[in-house]
C-alpha cells in the first residue's frame, strides 16, 4: 500500500513538473513570435510551418536545454529570490544567441537591424514573460497564505528592531510562514539613511528614541530585535530600551548563527542573554597578573564541579598550571569538569574526590599532590537550607575552611583564595554568618604565616546553579506564577566570568588577608529583574505570568551590603576592583578559643546554641575592644591548632 502511495506521489510530481515545463516553453515560444513580429513590424515572408521549422524548433529545443541546465522548473515559488531572476535571465540570455546564430547564418533577415533586434528582443521578452509568471505564482500563493490566516483584528502586531539583512530574513520568514499570526507594522533602525525607506512595502519608522511613541502609537504587541553582531553595551541598551515598553520582546542571533545551526530564522527566535540583564556593562578583567603568578604553579580548586569552580577550571586551565586539582564530594560534577576540560583543550586535570571536612582525607591529598595555589570555592551556600542545619553549615563553610588553610600553611602553599559572599557582611543568616567567620579564619590565618591568604566577596552569580535564575527560568517555563518574596528586595549581580576573574585577579594581589569585591554597580530590583526575565521569554508580567510574593524567608534581608561600617573601601591597581580594609583586623589570638567553643558546641548537637554564638562571633561582638594587644591572648598564641 504504502509503495503505491509513493509510487502516485512520484507520478504526480513529474506531471507536476512536465507541466511547469510546458508552459514555459509555450511562454518562450510567445516571446519568440513577438520579437521575431516586432523585428519585421509584423511583416513575416512565412508561413506557420515555415516559421515553426526555421525558428520555433531549434529554439524550442535549445530552450529545453537550458531549463533543465538551470532547473528553472524547479524553482519555489515562494522562496523566489535574485538567484533564481539571474537563472532567468541567463536562459533569456542563451537563447537570444541561439536566436543570433540562426538570424545571422541559416535564416537572413531582411534588414541588418532586424538581425540583431530579434535576439535582443526575446532576452527581454522571454526572461520578462518567465520572471512574472514565477512572481504572479509567488503572489497568488502569499495570498492563499494571507486568507488562511486569522482575521485582521487579531492578527499579533510586530515591530522588527534592525532593518538589515537579519531583520529582511525575518520580514520574509513571517511573510511566507503559513501558520502566522502575525503582521510586520514596521522596522526601527539607529541608521538614519535607512529612516522612510521600505523593506518589502514595510517602512522603516526612524531610530530607537521612537521606540515608545512607534509602540503605543501602532499598538505593538510584540518586539523581535534582530540586530547584527555588536558589542554587547550597545547589544545591551536595545534590549533595555526594548523591555522597558510593555510589548513582548524577543531576539534573533547573529546571522554566522544561521551557518553554524542550520536553523530556520522564526526556529532561532530566542531570550536574551542572562548576561544582559545586568544594568551595567560587564567588566573585563586583565588576566596578565594571573597568568604570572599561575604559570607553572600545582592548582587545587576546591569545589571544583561547581558553577564557579568548574568555570575557575576552565580559565585556570588556560594560564599554564603545571597541575589542576579538581577537589569535590560530588564526585559527577567533578567528573563532568574532568571530562569538558580533557576534550575541550587537551589539558588533563586531576579529579579527587574528597570533603574539606575531613582533615585525614585532606592531608592526604596535599601530601600526593602538593598543590601551591589553593582556591577554595566549595560551600553550603542556599540561605533557608542552612537556616535548617546550622551545624551542618559550621563544619562545612568553617571548620572546613579552616582545615584547608591549616594544611595549606603546613605544606607551604604560597596563595590561598577564599570565595566569599556579600552575605558575610552585617550577616543576618546562618550562611552569610559561616562566611563572615571563614573570612575572619583567612585574615587570621595571613599574619601568622608565610602564605598569601585574600578572599573574594561576590554578590548573587547570574546563572550558577541553584541561584535565582534558574529558579526564575523554570518556574516561567511551566507557566508560572513567579514566587517572590518581597517586592522592594534588591541584590547585587555578577557574571559567573565576572566572579571567576575576580578570584583570579585577587589571587594576584592578595597577601594578607585582604578582601576584595568587584564593582558591580548599583543594587539590581528582584522584581524589576523578574519582570525583564518574563519579557526575555516573549512574555507579559502580569498578563502572561503571574507574579506572586511568599513572604521574606528566615535569615533573608530586604537589600545586601558590600561591606561592614567598621571597613573601608580602597582602590586596587586593577581597574573595577576595590580591597575591603578592616579597622578592626582579626587576631589568631583573640579568634582561636572562639573556634575551639564552637567546635564544642557543634559537638553538642544544640542548635540554637551554636546559632547564637556563631552570629555573635560573626558580628565581633566577642571581639577585644579597639587598641587591645596581642599580647593579652599570648597563651592562646602557643596552643596547637584546633583538632577534633
Amino acid at each position: 500500500m504504502d509503495m503505491l502511495v509513493e509510487s502516485r506521489q512520484r507520478r504526480s510530481r513529474w506531471a507536476s513538473l512536465a507541466g511547469i515545463l510546458l508552459a514555459d516553453l509555450f511562454l518562450i515560444n510567445v516571446a519568440l513570435l513577438l520579437s521575431v513580429g516586432l523585428a519585421l513590424n509584423f511583416q513575416y515572408k512565412w508561413g506557420p510551418l515555415g516559421f515553426a521549422w526555421r525558428f520555433a524548433l531549434p529554439i524550442t529545443a535549445l530552450a529545453v536545454a537550458l531549463l533543465v541546465w538551470r532547473r528553472l522548473y524547479r524553482i519555489n515559488v515562494r522562496f523566489l529570490g535574485l538567484f533564481d531572476l539571474l537563472n532567468i535571465v541567463i536562459v533569456g540570455v542563451s537563447l537570444a544567441v541561439g536566436l543570433g546564430i540562426i538570424t545571422t547564418i541559416s535564416v537572413k533577415l531582411p534588414t541588418e537591424t532586424s538581425t540583431w533586434t530579434a535576439p535582443v528582443l526575446l532576452a527581454l521578452l522571454s526572461s520578462a514573460l518567465l520572471a512574472l509568471c514565477r512572481v504572479y505564482q509567488r503572489l497568488v500563493t502569499s495570498r492563499a497564505l494571507l486568507t488562511a490566516r486569522p482575521a485582521r483584528g487579531r492578527l499579533r502586531r510586530i515591530l522588527i528592531v534592525g532593518a538589515g539583512d537579519l531583520g529582511e530574513a525575518l520580514l520574509r520568514e513571517l511573510a511566507r510562514s503559513e501558520s502566522s499570526d502575525t503582521v510586520v507594522v514596521g522596522f526601527i533602525d539607529d541608521d538614519p539613511r535607512l529612516h522612510q525607506t521600505t523593506i518589502h512595502g514595510v517602512s522603516v519608522l526612524g531610530g530607537l528614541e521612537k521606540l515608545h511613541t512607534i509602540v503605543s502609537d501602532q499598538n505593538i504587541s510584540e518586539i523581535l530585535i534582530a540586530s547584527p553582531e555588536s558589542s554587547a553595551e550597545e547589544t545591551r541598551r536595545v534590549f533595555h530600551a526594548c523591555i522597558s515598553t510593555n510589548a513582548r520582546v524577543r531576539s534573533l542571533p547573529p546571522l554566522s548563527r544561521f551557518v553554524r545551526g542550520g536553523a530556520d530564522v522564526l526556529g532561532l527566535l530566542r531570550e536574551v542573554s542572562v548576561d544582559e540583564l545586568l544594568k551595567r556593562a560587564s567588566v573585563q578583567g586583565e588576566m596578565t597578573p594571573a597568568a604570572r603568578y599561575l604559570n607553572g604553579e600545582r592548582v587545587i580548586i576546591t569545589g571544583g564541579g561547581g558553577s564557579i569552580g568548574s568555570e575557575l577550571a576552565r580559565q585556570a586551565s588556560s594560564l599554564s598550571p603545571a597541575s589542576l586539582i579538581l577537589l569535590g564530594k560530588g564526585e559527577n560534577s567533578i567528573f563532568e569538569i574532568d571530562q569538558e576540560l580533557r576534550h575541550s583543550n587537551a589539558f588533563q586535570p586531576t579529579p579527587v574526590i574528597c570533603d574539606i571536612r575531613d582533615r585525614q582525607g585532606l592531608e592526604l591529598v596535599f601530601k600526593a599532590h602538593r598543590p601551591t595555589v589553593v582556591f577554595h570555592a566549595a560551600a553550603h551556600k542556599h540561605v533557608p537550607l542552612m537556616e535548617a542545619v546550622p551545624i551542618e553549615a559550621v563544619r562545612n563553610n568553617v571548620f572546613g575552611t579552616l582545615y584547608l588553610a591549616e594544611e595549606a600553611v603546613r605544606n607551604g602553599v604560597q596563595k590561598f583564595i577564599l570565595v566569599s559572599t556579600d552575605k558575610a557582611v552585617n550577616p543576618s543568616n546562618v550562611m552569610g554568618a559561616t562566611k563572615r567567620v571563614a573570612e575572619m579564619i583567612v585574615s587570621a590565618m595571613a599574619t601568622r604565616s608565610e602564605t598569601s591568604f585574600s578572599a573574594v566577596r561576590f554578590g548573587n552569580v547570574l546563572g550558577s546553579r541553584g541561584s535565582l535564575i534558574p529558579i526564575l527560568k523554570k518556574q516561567i517555563m511551566s507557566g508560572g506564577p513567579v514566587t517572590l518574596t518581597h517586592p522592594e528586595m534588591t541584590r547585587f549581580f555578577m557574571t559567573i566570568p565576572e566572579a571567576v576573574q575576580l578570584i583570579l585577579q585577587a589571587g594576584a594581589m592578595g597577601e594578607k588577608g585582604e578582601i576584595f569585591i568587584l564593582d558591580m554597580g548599583d543594587p539590581v530590583s528582584i522584581v524589576e529583574l523578574t519582570k525583564d526575565m518574563i519579557r526575555l521569554h516573549g512574555l507579559v508580567p502580569g498578563q502572561d505570568i503571574e507574579l506572586k510574593f511568599m513572604g521574606i524567608r528566615p535569615g533573608e534581608k530586604i537589600h545586601e551590603e558590600l561591606s561592614h561600617s567598621a571597613e573601608d573601601l580602597l582602590p586596587c591597581a586593577i581597574e573595577k576592583i576595590s580591597m575591603v580594609k578592616s579597622q578592626r583586623p582579626v587576631d589568631w589570638a583573640w579568634l582561636k578559643p572562639q573556634l575551639d567553643e564552637l567546635h564544642r558546641l557543634c559537638e553538642t548537637g544544640d542548635e540554637r546554641a551554636v546559632r547564637a554564638f556563631l552570629m555573635e562571633l560573626a558580628w565581633g561582638k566577642t571581639m577585644p575592644p579597639m587598641g587591645t594587644t596581642a599580647a593579652v591572648w599570648e597563651d592562646a598564641t602557643t596552643e596547637a591548632p584546633l583538632k577534633d
